[in-house]
C-alpha cells in the first residue's frame, strides 16, 4: 500500500472541524484491523475493544488485578479451580443479560473459534462450568499462574452470544459488548464511531461520543491535535514531545510500558532458515543509536522481552552491542539480500532506514517494503515475509511477553519457530506459581531463543499520549490502553 500524500491527509483537518465538548476524537497510528476479542492480535485494536467490552477483571495503575465484571473470585483445588462471582444486572448493548452462560460462551468461543488468537492464552483451561446465573467456574488442566492477568485483557472480554451467533464471521464489524461505549459504525481507514452506554452498570460516561481516526503519519496526528480536530493522539512521535510540553494548551503522558519492539525473521524459508544469517543481521544492530537517533532517548535498549521493572526482568541478560566483525564472520563471505516489511509513518520509515544502514555496514543488502498495518499482520500470520518490524504492547504477567511468540504453533509466533526444549521450558514456567522459579525457567528458555534468533529485541518503548488540556480522567496504566469511561472534556 502506498503511503498517502501528506497534503491529502492534512485536508482531514478542514473536513473534521473542531469537536464539541460531548465528543472526543482520538488519533491512532493505524486503523484497528479486527474488532473481535478472539481474533485481535494488534495493540491498536485493544484501544477500541476496551471501550466496547467489559472484562472479568482489570488492572490498576500498579498492575494489580482488580474486579470488573467479576466482583470477586476464589482460587481453590490447588490452583486448578477459579470461581468468579459476577455483578448482577449487567446487560449487553443489545439488551441481553450478561450472565454466567455468556461468560462460558465467550471463553469457549476463544478456545474453539477458527483463527482465535486466544487459544494459547487459555490452553490450560479444562472446562468452564455455570454454577448459577451469577457464578462461573474455570477448571484448569494444571496450575496456570498467568490466568488472572490473561483475563484482564482480550481473553477476559465477554461478548454477546446473541450478536456473535447472528453475525458469525462479521462480528468483528458489528461488535456487541457491555462496556461503557457502544459500537455505532466504522469506515475502514477513516473512522470508528462509538457512543456512550447510558445504562452502563458503573455509571454512564461523561462524554457522549468517542471517535477513532487512523493517521499513520506522526506529523499528521500532531497537526490534527494542534488544530483541535482531535483531542487525543497516541503515540506521539518522540521528536514532538518537547513541542507539546512547551505548549500550555496540551498535556503529555509519558510513562513506562510493558512491551518490546524489534525484528522478526521468517525461519521457514530462505534466507532466514539459516541461523547464521539471522545471527549476522542481529549482530549489526546498535540499540543505543536506535534509542538516540530515532527515539530521542525515550526508549530503553532491550536484551529480551521483559522490560526493566517488570517481574521477569533479569539484569544478568545484557543488552548486546553491535559487532560487525561477528556479523561478517557469520556470513562467511556470502552475500545476503532480503526484504524487510514495515508500515508507513515518519518514525517507522526512519527506523527501517537506520536498520538498513546498519545492515549495510556488514555488506547486508536489505530492501524496505511498506504495507498497511492490517496487511503486515496478515502477512506475518501467513509467514509471507523475509523479515518484518513488529513488536508487542506487553502484558503484566511475563507469560504474555514470551509464550505465544516462541512456543511451537503459537498464534503470535510470526517466525514459524519451533524448539522442543523451549516448548518444555515455557510450559514448565506456566505451571509454576512462584515468580522466582518462573523467572529462572524463563532465563533458561530465553538463552536458547537468543541463540536461535527468531526475533531480535531492540528496544522497550514508553507510552506516549498527547491530549488537550481540558481533558481529564485519564489514568496512566502501564498496559498503554486509554480508558475513556471516566474521561471528561471541558
Amino acid at each position: 500500500m502506498r503511503q498517502p500524500a501528506r497534503t491529502l491527509a492534512l485536508l482531514t483537518l478542514l473536513a473534521l472541524g473542531v469537536a464539541g465538548a460531548e465528543t472526543v476524537t482520538v488519533g491512532l497510528d493505524a486503523d484497528p484491523p479486527r474488532l473481535d476479542p478472539a481474533l485481535s492480535s494488534a495493540f491498536v485494536d485493544r484501544q477500541v475493544l476496551n471501550q466496547i467490552f467489559d472484562k472479568l477483571v482489570d488492572l490498576d495503575q500498579n498492575l494489580k488485578v482488580i474486579p470488573a465484571l467479576a466482583k470477586s473470585w476464589k482460587i481453590s483445588n490447588g490452583g486448578l479451580t477459579y470461581t468468579f462471582t459476577l455483578r448482577p444486572g449487567v446487560k449487553f448493548h443489545d439488551g441481553t443479560p450478561l450472565d454466567a452462560n455468556a461468560v462460558k460462551y465467550s471463553l469457549e468461543r476463544d478456545l474453539t473459534l477458527e483463527g482465535s488468537a486466544r487459544k494459547n492464552e487459555l490452553s490450560s483451561v479444562k472446562d468452564v462450568k455455570v454454577i448459577d446465573p451469577l457464578t462461573v467456574q474455570i477448571n484448569l488442566k494444571q496450575p496456570y499462574g498467568p490466568l488472572l492477568a490473561v483475563l484482564a485483557d482480550r481473553s477476559g472480554m465477554i461478548i454477546s452470544p446473541k450478536a456473535a451467533q447472528k453475525e458469525g464471521q462479521d462480528f468483528q464489524n458489528n461488535p456487541v459488548g457491555s462496556g461503557p461505549f457502544e459500537f455505532v459504525s466504522r469506515k475502514r481507514q477513516d473512522n470508528i464511531t462509538l457512543q456512550a452506554n447510558k445504562a452502563y452498570w458503573d455509571g454512564a460516561p461523561k462524554i457522549d461520543k468517542l471517535v477513532y481516526r487512523p493517521f499513520p503519519e506522526g506529523d499528521v496526528r500532531l497537526a490534527n491535535l494542534l488544530s483541535g480536530a482531535v483531542q487525543v493522539i497516541t503515540p506521539i512521535d518522540p521528536k514532538d514531545i518537547s513541542k507539546l510540553d512547551q505548549n500550555p494548551k496540551f498535556d503529555v503522558l509519558n510513562y513506562p510500558g510493558l512491551g518490546f519492539q524489534g525484528i522478526w525473521f521468517n525461519v521457514t524459508r530462505p534466507p532466514f532458515n539459516n541461523k547464521a544469517n539471522r545471527q549476522a543481521v542481529a549482530a549489526t544492530i546498535d540499540r543505543d543509536a536506535v534509542a538516540k537517533v530515532v527515539f530521542y532517548n525515550t526508549v530503553k535498549p532491550a536484551a529480551g522481552p521483559f522490560p526493566p521493572g517488570t517481574p521477569a526482568y533479569s539484569a544478568n541478560i545484557k543488552v548486546p552491542q553491535a559487532n560487525l566483525a561477528l556479523a561478517k564472520q557469520k556470513l562467511g563471505g556470502k552475500p545476503l539480500t532480503f526484504t524487510i516489511l514495515t508500515t508507513p509513518g515518519t518514525v517507522t520509515t526512519q527506523l527501517a532506514q537506520l536498520y538498513q544502514a546498519m545492515f549495510a555496514q556488514a555488506g547486508i543488502n536489505a530492501k524496505i517494503q511498506q504495507v498497511e498495518f492490517g496487511t503486515l499482520l496478515d502477512r506475518a500470520d501467513k509467514h509471507d515475509f523475509d523479515a518484518l518490524i513488529l513488536g508487542w504492547s506487553g502484558r503484566p504477567d511475563p507469560d504474555g511477553n514470551i509464550y505465544d511468540f516462541f512456543v511451537t504453533g503459537g498464534s503470535n509466533n510470526q517466525a514459524g519457530y519451533s524448539n522442543k526444549t523451549v516448548d518444555q521450558l515455557l510450559n514448565k514456567a506456566r505451571a509454576q506459581t512462584a515468580m522466582p522459579a518462573r523467572v529462572a525457567t524463563y532465563n533458561v528458555a530465553l538463552g536458547q531463543i537468543l541463540n536461535d534468533v527468531p526475533y531480535v529485541w531492540v528496544y522497550h518503548p514508553n507510552n506516549l499520549v498527547g491530549m488537550v488540556k481540558g481533558l481529564s480522567g485519564i489514568k496512566p496504566i502501564p498496559d498503554g490502553i486509554i480508558r475513556f469511561k471516566d474521561a471528561d472534556l471541558k
